[in-house]
């Protein structure tokens, strides 16, 4: 019987190349062990039969940006009020929960997963867009950018506005400050009797639920449905796709 060894070490040893450029190929996704794509370099193979992809190429993975519809009740970089542990929405990132309506034509691959970045955390009882990323320039935009960065976020609410209520949401002399901070002006419409529309920049945890209260509304629910300019659009729950080239924040 063949000894079973590294997949790494079979394929360099088939094409006369160096470990690493197996490595490479492998987790590139351009190697099929008796016909099935292997992404592990250290999958153990023996006699079976090992294809390189015609279209492999040794080209660096490019890093890619994961926009994931975050389901009420999953823990996204906030703790809930409910003190109830809850399921990390990063384990939602899967294959099976990629949305139908992906149009990026990226193959995903089990590397677009590992090391990415939450950059738009989201309380646990909200529900909506959050952003992981692992492109460097996408972190640091909406890192750098976060105070400038606007929102659109629908909340659901209960309660009997003040008069003059609406008003002052959208007035930039609110005067409304949260933990010591002056918030800046916001956009506040409704949309139906019990729901709001917010476009505000610079979020902060906590804040929409305070101007709510202010103005005597509790909030009920809330669903963020965009980032910059970039929108959740037809996500369902749990479903992701990848940032489009073209789409900027």
């Amino acid at each position: 019987m063949t000894e079973p060894v590294r997949l790494a070490k079979a394929l360099a040893q088939m094409l006369n190349c160096s470990r690493r450029e197996a490595e490479q190929y492998i987790e590139g996704g351009w190697v099929r062990v008796d016909g099935v794509a292997v992404e592990e370099p250290q999958f153990r193979v023996g006699g079976q039969k090992i294809e390189l992809d015609r279209d492999a190429s040794l080209l660096a993975l490019t890093p890619v940006t994961l926009l994931l519809h975050k389901p009420a009740g999953y823990e996204a970089g906030l703790d809930g009020v409910s003190g109830k542990p809850a399921a990390p929405a990063r384990q939602l990132l899967t294959p099976a929960n990629r949305s139908a309506d992906d149009r990026s034509g990226i193959r995903p691959l089990k590397k677009h997963f590992s090391t990415q970045a939450l950059t738009t955390p989201l309380a646990t009882p909200a529900s909506g867009l959050v952003v992981f990323t692992q492109d460097w320039r996408v972190a640091r935009k909406l890192s750098e950018d976060a105070s400038v960065m606007e929102h659109e976020v629908i909340v659901e609410v209960a309660g009997q506005l003040v008069p003059g209520g609406l008003e002052r949401l959208n007035r930039v002399d609110h005067g409304f400050t949260f933990n010591g901070i002056l918030l800046p002006p916001a956009k506040v419409s409704w949309q139906n009797e019990t729901r709001l529309r917010f476009a505000l920049k610079g979020e902060r945890p906590g804040q929409i639920a305070y101007m709510c209260e202010t103005v005597g509304l509790s909030v009920q629910a809330m669903k963020r449905l965009r980032v910059g300019r970039v929108p959740m659009s037809s996500l369902a729950p749990g479903q992701w796709r990848y940032l489009l080239p073209t789409e900027r924040f």
